[in-house]
C-alpha cells in the first residue's frame, strides 16, 4: 500500500510538472534583464513597462476583451435556452435535429468551422450587402456560434441532476412558467451558468483558428498578435503579455470559485431552513 501511494504521488508530481513548470518558467523569464529568452541577464520590470506603452498591444487586448465578453454572455443566454429546451422538454418535433447542432462544433475541428463562417460571410456580403467588412462583428458571431455549444453541454447536464420536484411544486403553488424559471431555476443552476460564462469566455479570449478566418484588416485581435510575433521568435516582452493574462486568468477563477462556493453555501443554507420549517408546521 505504501508502494502504491508513493507511485501515485511520482505520477501526480510529474503531472504538476508537465502542465506547471513551463508557466512558471515564462512567468521567471518575463523578469529577465536580457533580450535573450533563455539567458538569464538580471532582474529587471522593464519589458512591462515598454509593454504598457505599446498601443498595438493595448488596443489587440481591449479588443479581444470587447469580443470575449459580448460573446460570452450572449453565448450563455443562447446556450442556456438550448439547454433548457434539450432537458426540460423531452419530445418536440426537432429535437433530435438541435442536439446534432449542439454536437457538431465540439467534435468539429475548428478549421472547419472557420471556413464554413468565411464562406457564409462571403455569401451574404453577395446576396444582401452585409457585413461589409470582417471585423468585430463577425469574429462575435462566429465565437458565439461555437462556444454557446459548450455552455448548452454544461446547462443540460445540470438541468438533468436537478430535482424537478422543485419546479413542479412552485407551480403547484401557482407560480407562473416564467416565475419559477427565474425565481427557482435559474438560481439553482446558477454555477453551471457561470462555468458556462467562464469557459465561454476563455475560448473566445484565446482562440485563433476561427479568428484568424473571420477577421479583416484592422481587427487583430490579442491571438493572433502574439501569434505573428512568436512566429518571429519568442521575445520578453510577449513573456510579460503571457504573464498578465495568467494573472487576470487566475484572478478570475479565484473570484469565480469564491462567488460559486458562497452561492452554494447559501442554497444549502436556505435548502435546510425550508425543511426545517416544513417540519415544525
Amino acid at each position: 500500500m505504501k508502494r502504491r501511494s508513493t507511485f501515485l504521488i511520482t505520477c501526480l508530481c510529474f503531472g504538476f510538472a508537465f502542465l506547471y513548470v513551463p508557466i512558471f518558467s515564462l512567468i521567471i523569464f518575463s523578469f529577465n534583464k536580457s533580450r535573450l529568452v533563455t539567458v538569464w541577464g538580471g532582474f529587471s520590470t522593464q519589458w512591462y513597462g515598454k509593454l504598457l506603452q505599446n498601443e498595438q498591444v493595448l488596443k489587440a487586448a481591449i479588443l479581444s476583451l470587447q469580443i470575449a465578453l459580448v460573446s460570452a454572455t450572449l453565448a450563455t443566454i443562447l446556450g442556456t435556452m438550448a439547454g433548457i429546451a434539450l432537458a426540460r422538454f423531452r419530445r418536440f418535433r426537432g429535437r433530435t435535429v438541435l442536439s446534432g447542432l449542439v454536437t457538431a462544433p465540439l467534435v468539429m475541428p475548428e478549421v472547419i468551422t472557420g471556413i464554413s463562417s468565411l464562406m457564409l460571410f462571403i455569401l451574404m456580403a453577395e446576396w444582401v450587402g452585409w457585413p461589409g467588412s470582417r471585423g468585430f462583428t463577425t469574429v462575435t458571431i462566429a465565437h458565439i456560434t461555437f462556444s454557446m455549444t459548450y455552455v448548452t453541454v454544461i446547462v443540460q447536464s445540470r438541468l438533468s441532476s436537478m430535482d424537478i420536484a422543485l419546479e413542479e411544486a412552485a407551480m403547484d403553488l401557482g407560480a407562473r412558467p416564467w416565475q419559477v424559471l427565474f425565481d427557482v431555476t435559474l438560481p439553482v443552476i446558477a454555477p453551471a451558468l457561470v462555468s458556462g460564462w467562464l469557459l465561454a469566455f476563455t475560448i473566445s479570449l484565446d482562440d485563433v483558428v476561427i479568428t484568424s478566418f473571420t477577421t479583416g484588416p484592422g481587427s487583430t485581435t490579442l491571438p493572433i498578435l502574439i501569434w505573428s510575433k512568436v512566429r518571429l521568435g519568442v521575445t520578453p516582452d510577449i513573456n510579460a503579455l503571457a504573464t498578465v493574462i495568467i494573472g487576470l486568468v487566475a484572478v478570475g477563477v479565484v473570484m469565480a470559485t469564491l462567488i460559486m462556493h458562497r452561492a452554494e453555501k447559501r442554497r444549502e443554507r436556505d435548502v435546510q431552513s425550508a425543511l426545517s420549517q416544513g417540519a415544525a408546521g
